[in-house]
């Protein structure tokens, strides 16, 4: 048996339904009801501009580790030339 909402953990007691940190989201929603939702909305759904915004920065990480790269290679190719030369 596992827990109704996680569906990954086992059941805190033999006669409840949810694990441990299930119960305690629940106990917050009780506690501050509408609050819970907005902040979730708030910290962990992004909207349309945030993804677009987050792909064009891990894009642009990735060009310049790219070039980073090749840079390096170049200078380790580089330093390896000038070695054979001497």
């Amino acid at each position: 048996m596992v827990c109704y909402l996680c569906e990954k953990e086992p059941p805190a007691s033999y006669f409840g339904y949810l694990c441990v940190k299930c119960r305690r989201v629940k106990h917050l929603l009780n506690l501050y009801e509408d609050d819970v939702y907005e902040t979730l909305e708030k910290v962990l759904v992004r909207s349309q501009p945030q993804q677009e915004h987050k792909i064009k920065t891990i894009d642009a990480e990735k060009i310049k580790i790219t070039v980073e790269d090749e840079k390096n290679e170049y200078y380790l190719r580089r330093n390896k030339n000038k070695k054979d030369k001497e």
